[in-house]
């Protein structure tokens, strides 16, 4: 259980977050998910037999009795943002994003997963919380989790930069998919960057699992129903039980994960 310190930030974020998440802050446990997507808030609900708090609301969350919660906030860098801010109010241990994105190398390929080591802060959200030259990065003793477990698993993944945007719909837009060949981006999403900024302005350790979904630079691997639906039977369990083992070991191995202030 958290311990909920009351300064007036916090008692501020912990209001909002019961109100957009339909849940009482004190029973989130110390380790949290984050997706986009409801079906793994079903999922897990339905693994471990917990229920789905908020639904009808503007975010929905489930937490087991091992201390282990997951959110689905929505699409875009707003809602990653406002998930993280609220999530202050109760400084949770760790926070780790289960999200998908489009690859943007020929090493990338669908149902292949990435471990950012930075991501490249293009939504302009971020811009609210540091200048541009602070760089969007993950916690990485947290990534040590998700990668080791990984290695044991003998599962395809790749570690490089991601580029986070607002934009939902540039794949017809030749001039920035040259951009994003310059800035040699190895996938692209709108959450990362936003996730990783703000974690450090709350000083929440933060990392991100992404799912490829998607190989965009292509007319072929452009997105659409059939392809996410495909993409959701094939690797979606897989995604969302990495998330569940890696920050459920690494909250029973106990290693604090220390955030560093500039």
């Amino acid at each position: 259980m958290i311990i909920l310190y009351m300064n007036k930030k916090e008692t501020i974020a912990i209001k909002w977050l019961k109100r957009y998440t339909g849940t009482n802050p004190s029973n989130y446990g110390d380790w949290i998910l984050l997706t986009n997507f409801q079906n793994y808030v079903e999922k897990f609900s339905k693994k471990f037999n917990t229920p789905i708090e908020g639904k009808g609301g503007p975010m929905t969350s489930a937490t087991n009795d091992q201390g282990l919660s997951i959110i689905n906030f929505g699409i875009g860098s707003s809602n990653a943002a406002t998930i993280m801010d609220l999530l202050s109010g109760i400084s949770p241990k760790g926070v780790l994003f289960l999200g998908k994105c489009g690859g943007l190398k020929r090493t990338t390929d669908i149902g292949h997963f990435i471990l950012p080591t930075a991501a490249i802060r293009g939504e302009g959200t971020s811009d609210d919380y540091f200048p541009k030259e602070v760089p969007a990065m993950p916690s990485f003793k947290l990534h040590k989790y998700v990668s080791a477990i990984l290695v044991e698993k003998e599962i395809e993944y790749r570690t490089g930069v991601v580029y986070s945007t607002n934009r939902r719909v540039w794949e017809h837009d030749e001039k920035f998919k040259k951009y994003l060949k310059k800035v040699r981006a190895m996938g692209i999403d709108m959450e990362t960057a936003t996730c990783f900024i703000t974690g450090f302005a709350n000083q929440i350790s933060r990392g991100a699992l992404l799912l490829v979904s998607d190989t965009p630079m292509i007319p072929e691997g452009v997105k659409t129903e059939e392809m996410d639906k495909e993409v959701t039977r094939k690797y979606v369990d897989l995604h969302l039980d990495l998330g569940i083992e890696a920050m459920t070991r690494i909250g029973k191995e106990g290693e604090k994960i220390k955030h560093f202030k500039y």
